[in-house]
């Protein structure tokens, strides 16, 4: 059975239903001015149609913080330090420029994009790399690219190399829904189906690694939790008790998640083994629903939603399960926590009793709560793996859409399908 659903998943047709299309609702005024030139193509191989200056250009306006000059205004278009013409650049109002070509890869494997950063005002190189690259990978290449541009001149890593996992959910009534597991580039291109099925598919969460899924799957007619290789297209149901079978959360290092599981009762959060060598440990033994676990980045304590107060609201425990205590108390209702790589910030869905749920980010420092989107339906907050957006699900005009919202407040974004639902987001980790 398992080999079976492998094949049906690989099977799959690649595109979903076309690839998110990214609309920048709100940037940082006064977004760092830059230049990335056009790349050379010294390679013999067939030039694609999107240059990787492009996708790099691209990538750095949808972060809100840098205003790429248009190509067209371009008066220079050097590819190598000794071509530029720094007084050039600074009549023309750029604090920095990128350059570079691509080049065939040694003994003719795949491709070389060698590419340099530099400082217009002063004239120095604060960048240059030789970037090796597989074949059919120049795309995430120039990811690659980006992430470094973006690390040197912001000083946190970049994650445009990263990859977003989403439900899409059509059909014109209950009865005829289909439900896509769609795994695409953070940036919307290369939408892949990994999974389809006419029953719901729940909570997709990325391992550590990259390359593996855990979500839930109501294929046989009541909640699974499912593991699923992304290379290999291999699935494996990890967890199928009795009642609820839900929200999981991987381990920092991968080898256990944390889920909620009622096994007839209210759910409790239990930990398993990923490789199903140890018993299920029961971590809450609480009357209250708890459920959405999440893990802290240093693996020591499991932040959940509990009602336990009489409304649902964040808390802490160590991973033993010991040391219970509260995190969250701005708003009647804070729920499906999700950690900052630097296990100071907390999003949550909020809501103050108004009907209204909003992403916000809990200040655990300061224990400041800051509502920063702007929906009626927004949930599902997802980090991104360096901290600076968040991912989530919102309402447009009757259908679920994806936005994202940098962590201050100040940087919108919109991804919209061209065709159904779209829900359940997350974030993978940053792709090596």
């Amino acid at each position: 059975m398992v080999k079976a659903l492998a094949c049906l998943a690989l099977l799959l047709p690649a595109l979903a239903w076309g690839q998110l299309r990214i609309e920048i609702v709100d940037g940082v005024e006064g977004a760092m001015p830059i230049a990335v030139a056009p790349f050379a193509w010294e390679s013999s191989q067939p030039e694609p149609a999107t240059g990787v200056s492009e996708i790099v250009s691209a990538n750095l306006r949808r972060s809100g913080l840098f205003d790429p000059m248009a190509e067209r205004d371009m008066i220079d278009r050097p590819t190598r330090p000794p071509e530029v013409r720094f007084g050039t650049w600074r009549l023309l109002r750029v604090d920095h420029l990128v350059i570079g070509r691509i080049v065939d890869g040694p003994d003719g494997w795949g491709h070389e994009i060698e590419y340099h950063l530099l400082d217009v005002h002063t004239g120095r190189i604060l960048l240059s790399q030789a970037l090796p690259v597989a074949p059919g990978d120049l795309r995430f290449g120039a990811h690659r690219v980006s992430d470094a541009v973006y690390e040197a001149l912001i000083g946190i890593p970049g994650a445009f190399a990263t990859r977003i996992a989403y439900v899409v959910v059509t059909g014109l009534s209950t009865d005829d829904e289909v439900f896509e597991l769609v795994v695409a580039d953070a940036d919307g291109h290369n939408p892949q189906t990994i999974v389809r099925n006419s029953q719901p598919i729940l909570s997709p969460a990325w391992a550590p690694d990259g390359r593996r899924l855990a979500y839930v799957s109501f294929a046989t007619g009541r909640s699974n939790i499912v593991v699923q290789d992304l290379f290999t297209g291999q699935m494996r149901t990890v967890s199928s008790e009795r009642g609820i079978n839900g929200a999981p959360a991987w381990s920092p290092d991968g080898s256990q998640l944390a889920v909620s599981l009622s096994r007839g009762g209210s759910p409790d959060i239990w930990v398993i083994n990923v490789d199903g060598e140890a018993r299920p440990r029961q971590l809450t033994h609480h009357w209250s629903i708890n459920t959405e676990p999440a893990w802290a980045p240093d693996g020591r304590h499991i932040f959940f939603t509990s009602d336990r107060a009489g409304r649902p609201q964040v808390y802490r425990m160590d991973r033993s399960g010991d040391n219970v205590t509260r995190v969250t108390f701005d708003g009647r209702y804070n729920a499906r926590p999700s950690l900052a790589n630097n296990d100071r910030f907390l999003a949550v869905v909020h809501s103050d009793g108004d009907n209204d749920f909003r992403i916000a980010i809990h200040d655990r420092e300061t224990e400041r709560l800051r509502v920063l989107s702007d929906g009626r339906l927004d949930e599902s907050p997802s980090f991104a793996p360096n901290g600076s957006m968040i991912l989530y699900a919102a309402r447009q005009q009757g259908r679920g859409v994806l936005a994202a919202v940098s962590a201050d407040g100040r940087v919108r974004q919109r991804l919209v399908v061209s065709e159904g639902d779209v829900r359940e987001p997350a974030w993978s980790p940053i792709i090596r």
